[in-house]
């Protein structure tokens, strides 16, 4: 059973190379991002999530939306496990697949094969459960012979459907998504679509940063807006409709 619980969540980054009587100076250029203080040791310190409160359970489709350093991808990271706050708590429970950067874990002058192999281990799969797949990969990513070539070789399309059929791969209770995932390829799109669907038809919780609101109704039935690492909202769009 998929469930994510944060209670007065709070993230904090340090500004090393920020000193004290530069502060007024960074707080007046500061136009976006988080709320910028100064802490007990007199670091510049930007809070990026401030005591954000919320229930995620078996069945939400969770769409963040805000401006560029509202605390989205911010809190993404936090939801994957990358970042620990440093007051409040996060507990989450489940499988969590992570699409925030399909990218990583992948070597240029790797073959695709391995490729498969290094970025399904970065995404936390034994090496058992990554041969029960690989050959799906392989046949979905339509990459035939060049799987066996470095994917320094490939066109940006061959590479964007490897990083694709690589990222859908893997069955989770819960999928992060920052913006909407595309495989690049026109020719390609239809049946990528069709699989993105079937995964997070699966999944117990979706949560997708997106500008478009449009696109979090769309696909939603919770939309959460931040600013400024603040929770301004948190609607429940079934309500609203």
């Amino acid at each position: 059973m998929a469930d994510i619980l944060a209670e007065n969540l709070t993230i904090e980054f340090p500004v090393y190379e920020t000193s004290k009587r530069s502060f007024k100076r960074a707080l007046v250029k500061a136009a976006t991002g988080g709320m910028l203080a100064v802490d007990n040791s007199q670091h510049v310190t930007v809070r990026a999530l401030n005591g954000l409160n919320f229930h995620f359970c078996d069945g939400d489709r969770v769409g963040l939306l805000g401006h560029n350093g509202s605390g989205k991808s911010t809190l993404l990271r936090v939801l994957a496990g990358a970042y620990e706050p440093i007051s409040g708590k996060i507990t989450v429970q489940g499988r969590v697949a992570s699409m925030l950067n399909v990218w990583l874990g992948m070597i240029i002058d790797a073959t695709g094969r391995d490729n498969i192999y290094l970025r399904c281990a970065v995404m936390g799969m034994r090496p058992r459960e990554i041969d029960r797949v690989v050959d799906d990969i392989i046949e979905f990513s339509e990459l035939g012979d060049y799987i066996h070539m470095p994917l320094r070789t490939y066109s940006s399309g061959m590479q964007m459907r490897l990083a694709f059929s690589i990222a859908t791969s893997v069955a989770a209770d819960i999928v992060l998504m920052d913006e909407w995932l595309s495989a690049g390829d026109a020719a390609f799109t239809s049946k990528a679509q069709a699989r993105l669907s079937t995964l997070l038809d699966r999944a117990g919780i979706f949560v997708v940063a997106s500008h478009s609101e449009d696109l979090i109704r769309a696909t939603c039935n919770k939309m959460m807006r931040l600013d400024h690492g603040n929770l301004v909202e948190l609607v429940d769009l079934k309500a609203t409709m």
